[in-house]
C-alpha cells in the first residue's frame, strides 16, 4: 500500500482546524500538525490550539508536544515528522498534515541544505544591535538588502529568525533562502499540497473576531503567566508580544488589542505571499465548506 501525504495549509484563521478534521475522518487519517507555535504545551489560547473536543475527534501529533524552554527548529521538525511518518505509513493509505508554518512545511517536503556554521563573534554583534529597537529595524532593512526573498517571507518581528538570516547572508555571501530548497531531498511518498484561502475582507473579519474571542477566553491571563519568559524565541509571537509590551506600560490595552488584530492580519498576508506560487484548487474534492467563527 503506497501512502500518500496530504498537506492542508493556509493562513491563520482561514478554517484549517475544521477542514482538517473533516478530511481526517474521510481519509481515516491522524492529523500531523505543522504549526511552529501549537507545538508548545505552554501556549494554548494565543496560538488557537484546537479544543479538547476537536482533539478527541482524531489522533493529533505535534500539538502541545514540546516545551518553550527547549530550543526547537524547522530542522528538528523535519527529522521528527519524518520519523513519525515512517512509523505510521505502513498502516495508513493517507496521512494528513496541516498547518500554517511555511518554513516547517518546506523543511518536511524539501529539507534543508547544510547551513554555514555559526560565527560566535558575528552572532554576538548582531544580538547587541538587535537589543535596541532602532538597531533591530536596521537589521530588518539589511536583510531586505541582502535577501529580499527571505525578507518578504519570514515574520520580520521574529528576532531570532531575522538575526539568523542576516548572519547566514553575511557568513556565506549567499542569500539565506539559497540554503532552504537549493537541493530538494527525494521523499519516499507522494505529497500533495492543498491551500485554503478566503476573500481578503472575509479573512480579516475572521481574524478580528478570533482575537476578540481569545481575549474573552483568557489570553490576557495566559500572557501574564508567560511574561517571565517573554524573551524566549517561542514567545516572539503575535498576541503575546503586544500584551507583554502593554504589561511594560508601553501602550494601553485598547492599543494592544488593535495591534494584535493588525499584526495578525499582516501575518496572514505574509503567509499568503509565501505560498503565492502554490496552485489554488478551490474545487478540490477534499475541501468542504467549514463553519464561520
Amino acid at each position: 500500500m503506497a501512502t500518500k501525504i496530504i498537506i492542508l495549509m493556509g493562513p491563520t484563521c482561514v478554517g484549517k482546524t475544521a477542514q482538517s478534521l473533516a478530511i481526517a475522518k474521510l481519509l481515516n487519517s491522524p492529523v500531523i500538525c505543522c504549526d511552529s507555535r501549537q507545538i508548545y504545551k505552554e501556549l494554548k489560547i494565543g496560538v488557537a490550539r484546537p479544543s479538547e473536543e476537536e482533539l478527541s475527534m482524531a489522533k493529533h501529533y505535534f500539538i502541545a508536544s514540546h516545551s518553550i524552554h527547549s530550543p526547537y527548529s524547522a530542522g528538528d521538525y523535519e527529522r521528527e515528522a519524518w520519523d513519525l511518518v515512517m512509523q505510521l505509513a505502513p498502516t495508513h493509505e493517507y496521512l494528513l498534515m496541516t498547518g500554517g508554518s511555511g518554513l516547517y512545511i518546506d523543511a518536511f517536503t524539501d529539507g534543508f541544505d547544510r547551513m554555514p556554521p555559526t560565527d560566535p563573534a558575528l552572532r554576538e554583534e548582531l544580538v547587541l544591535i538587535a537589543e535596541d529597537p532602532e538597531g533591530f529595524e536596521a537589521l530588518q532593512d539589511r536583510l531586505k538588502e541582502l535577501d529580499p526573498v527571505t525578507w518578504g517571507r519570514i515574520d520580520l518581528a521574529n528576532k531570532r529568525r531575522v538575526l539568523r538570516a542576516v548572519e547566514v547572508c553575511l557568513t556565506s555571501g549567499k542569500p539565506y533562502h539559497y540554503f532552504l530548497k537549493h537541493t530538494p531531498k527525494q521523499r519516499p511518498y507522494e505529497i500533495e499540497k492543498i491551500i485554503m484561502d478566503r476573500p481578503r475582507e472575509e479573512l480579516y473579519e475572521r481574524i478580528d473576531r478570533r482575537v476578540d474571542q481569545m481575549m474573552d477566553r483568557g489570553l490576557m491571563e495566559e500572557a501574564r503567566s508567560l511574561y517571565p519568559y517573554k524573551k524566549l524565541p517561542a514567545l516572539q509571537t503575535v498576541g503575546y508580544r503586544e500584551l507583554f509590551a502593554h504589561f511594560n506600560g508601553e501602550f494601553s490595552y485598547p492599543e494592544a488589542l488593535r495591534l494584535i488584530k493588525r499584526n495578525t492580519r499582516r501575518y496572514a498576508k505574509r503567509q499568503l505571499t509565501y505560498w503565492r506560487d502554490v496552485p489554488r484548487k478551490e474545487d478540490h474534492p477534499l475541501l468542504r465548506p467549514v463553519p464561520s467563527l
